[in-house]
Formats: structure tokens, sequence, C-alpha cells
């Protein structure tokens, strides 16, 4: 991680590994770099367990590390994956959703570790970005009525129909 100038850390209740492990094979561009164990006992564990690992998620760096005690993880961060088509939200959706994890508003899931993402289509992002104000107005209200983006209502609402 030295090389990196800047990492997002995860403090994670003794699911470092197993985290950081799903991440890497869910999304590409994605792969563990390092997995590093306490060299003594620690306020969160015993010489040996996974301390921290370190790994790459779409082309990001990231550190998972296995803290002494609980910090849930919370709504005022969020990851933001950009899909192309609707079966790569459905894909990723449903593996995060899975398990324990949790589906939101608005394009926003949780995971079994309680980590918020955002599945949003590019489409989404055109809609809310287009030029007429109208069709970002219908773009939005069609957004609001959704947990888990719908490509086809989202293309539906940027054509007007």
């Amino acid at each position: 991680m030295a090389d990196q100038r800047l990492a997002t850390c995860l403090w994670f209740d003794g699911g470092a590994k197993d985290a950081a492990e799903f991440y890497c094979a869910l999304f590409p561009d994605s792969h563990v770099k390092r997995i590093d164990t306490a060299p003594a006992d620690y306020p969160g564990g015993r010489a040996g367990d996974v301390l921290t690992v370190s790994f790459m998620l779409l082309g990001s760096a990231f550190m998972a590390l296995n803290g002494k005690e609980k910090n849930d993880f919370t709504d005022a961060v969020s990851f933001q994956v950009f899909t192309e088509t609707q079966s790569e939200t459905d894909r990723y959706w449903s593996a995060l959703t899975a398990n324990g994890g949790s589906e939101m508003a608005c394009s926003w899931c949780c995971d079994r570790w309680g980590i918020r993402w955002q599945i949003i289509p590019r489409v989404l992002m055109e809609g809310l970005e287009h030029a007429d104000p109208q069709v970002r107005a219908r773009v939005f209200a069609a957004m609001q009525e959704m947990v888990k983006i719908d490509h086809a209502i989202i293309e539906q609402a940027i054509a007007g129909i």
C-alpha cells in the first residue's frame, strides 16, 4: 500500500479477509495483494490472526483491517459502482444483498458486513445529468420510485414515455 498515494481503510470486526476476497471475486480489475497476520496478541485478536488485507477493488487501493471492536459502517460513506447493463446491475445487486445484506432506496444497498453500495447504471447518470431539465425531472422521479434501478424504466423516462 505504501506505493499508493491514497487508499481506503475499512475496519471490520474479524471479517476483513472474507470481505476482501468476496469483493475481489465479485468485481473485475480486483485482487488481493497481501494478507498480513498479527505478529503478537493485540486487543482485537491473537498472534497469527489476520490483521490486514491489502487489495485492489475496481482498480482502487483498499485495506481491510480487523479491529478490536465493532465500528459500524453508516450511510455517511458508500461506494458507487457504475454499470452498463441490467444484467450487470442485477448481478452486483444480488451478490451484495445476499447472506444478510439489505436493499435501500434509489440504487443503494448494504452488504452483509454493513458497507453501503450504490449500484448505478450509467443510463441513470446520463438522465440525471441531461441538458433538458424536464428529462432530469422525469428521471429523478422515476429513480425515487425504485430500490434497484431498472434500466428500461430510466430509458423510458429519458424518452418521455
